[in-house]
């Protein structure tokens, strides 16, 4: 009996998994146990079909145990530790370095891209011994910075460097650069639009949660598109996080250090948002981790939705659990929202007249308001533009554009990062209330003005906290130190629009 190391997934996390394999005589049969899923069940005809491409046939009755038995098994990932250890109990292959093997195998013996390569290596790491993966997955592992870990395209290659036979292949470590964005819509191509546009500079800059309210045409879809061409590039620990999600679910790396931007349409359904299923697999909210999630025509979300997004954007991460078991996966993400001013979506338009009844609109307006409104730093009106007023724009000076916008944009959150470094935190957006109360102070005219306000427009507890926080942001684009009073009246008019203050 003979045992390799390979790696299941639970979440985010890769376990070690030990493949046990004893083969005896009797009639040919193969049998795999430790809880495996369907695809680990499948993988006996794979490593049957791929060793017979090195000429090995298997024979008598073989038994896999997958160790420890008490964890699910689950996907591809275990074929080649399987047929390593079926080679070790042949004789085949008598020494065996202590390492972690993943990888899918083709029945001609290739090894495929499997999921879950960028946990596994932080697996090896932590256990100080090497990874083997398949040649597809090597480009992704390189960005772990300390493991040792070498690759190879098929099985007879592999089984070449363990015996000595060929020289091992290792995976250089790489480093990703900040590439130019190429997005579809640029800031200059929007005319007019100026409180949306800064409303959407301030988001990018400090992280926070923005919703736009118009009549159909007036742009609300385009401003969100447009931000993905303003936020600052990802940092190295930011790269890892979103690695690890993308890493886990399988999807491929992306060149440059481009933040997510997730666009959710109103018939998604809640497990594909906020992620689940009987795998436990992330949703839209983990994909756009420390990017946007953008959510048009918000109002025709089912209500379950949106009240399961409530934690998430408070807490920066979601918990799934199930029978099987329970994980958690990072949810940071900048929530932009998307939505009509009433149901036939003209309530306020200068050239379509609104058909809506008073009662109809507070009705629909209901569905604004609420503790996910309260979560909602910036409220912004977006109206429809006139052909008068476009054809006026267009003759004017060009729109400032994207490019130079996310250079004040990068600016502000490095002086964010700095800011909050030693309390862990990156931009103003994520500081917890205790923080608030501590860095974020006022003068004594600024301070009698805020309080002023607040009584005037009874401000909640939460809003003052996210007027400060965006006070702070807007300071920051600016270059001010402190924060003063033409900043917080700049962060009152962004939290005056819907919703609950």
């Amino acid at each position: 009996m003979s045992g390799i190391l390979g790696v299941t997934l639970r979440g985010m996390e890769a376990l070690p998994v030990e493949a046990e394999v004893e083969i005896t005589g009797g009639l040919f049969a193969i049998s795999i146990g430790g809880m495996p899923d369907v695809a680990v069940k499948e993988s006996k005809e794979r490593v049957r079909a791929a060793l017979r491409s090195l000429g090995l046939n298997l024979k008598g009755r073989i038994t896999v145990n997958l160790a420890p038995s008490d964890i699910p098994k689950e996907g591809a990932l275990l074929d080649l530790p399987i047929a390593l250890g079926m080679m070790k109990s042949m004789g085949t292959i008598k020494d065996f370095p202590r390492a972690l093997f993943m990888g899918e195998l083709a029945l001609d013996g290739r090894l495929r891209r499997v999921r879950g390569a960028v946990p596994a290596a932080f697996l090896a790491r932590k256990m100080s011994i090497p990874l083997y993966v398949p040649a597809e997955n090597a480009s992704e592992v390189a960005l772990v910075q300390g493991v040792e870990a070498y690759y190879a395209d098929n099985l007879a290659e592999l089984v070449m460097m363990i015996t000595g036979e060929e020289k091992p292949r290792p995976v250089p470590p790489a480093y990703i650069p900040d590439l130019p964005v190429n997005v579809e819509t640029d800031f200059a191509d929007i005319k007019g639009q100026s409180a949306a546009k800064h409303a959407a500079e301030i988001a990018a800059a400090g992280h926070h949660n923005l919703l736009l309210v118009g009549s159909p045409g007036s742009g609300k879809t385009l401003i969100a598109k447009a931000m993905a061409g303003i936020l600052p590039p990802l940092t190295d620990d930011e790269l890892v996080e979103t690695l690890l999600v993308r890493s886990t679910l399988g999807l491929e790396m992306k060149p440059g250090r481009e933040r997510p931007f997730r666009t959710v349409h109103f018939t998604a359904s809640t497990v594909s948002v906020c992620g689940g299923g009987s795998n436990l697999r992330p949703g839209e909210v983990s994909l756009a981790h420390r990017g946007v999630l953008f959510l048009d025509e918000y109002t025709e979300f089912k209500r379950e939705l949106t009240e399961s997004l409530r934690a998430p954007i408070e807490d920066g991460e979601i918990s799934l659990s199930r029978a099987s078991g329970s994980v958690k996966y990072p949810a940071r993400v900048l929530l932009v929202l998307a939505a009509n001013p009433c149901a036939c979506g003209y309530a306020g338009d200068p050239v379509i007249h609104c058909k809506c009844s008073q009662a109809d609109i507070e009705r629909y307006r209901r569905k604004l308001s609420g503790p996910i409104m309260d979560r909602i730093d910036l409220h912004v009106q977006v109206p429809r533009l006139t052909p008068e007023e476009l054809l006026s724009f267009a003759a004017r000076k060009q729109p400032e554009n994207s490019a130079s916008i996310r250079e004040r944009v990068v600016r502000a959150r490095k002086i964010q990062a700095e800011r909050w470094k030693e309390y862990g935190f990156v931009c103003n957006a994520e500081i917890p209330e205790k923080l608030v109360q501590k860095c974020l102070t006022l003068d004594d005219s600024s301070r009698s003005y805020l309080v002023m306000m607040s009584e005037k427009l009874n401000f909640s507890g939460r809003g003052l906290s996210r007027i400060l926080k965006v006070a702070r942001t807007i300071a920051d684009l600016s270059g001010d130190e402190n924060i003063e009073k033409k900043h917080l009246a700049d962060a009152m008019m962004y939290r005056q629009f819907y919703g609950r203050s």
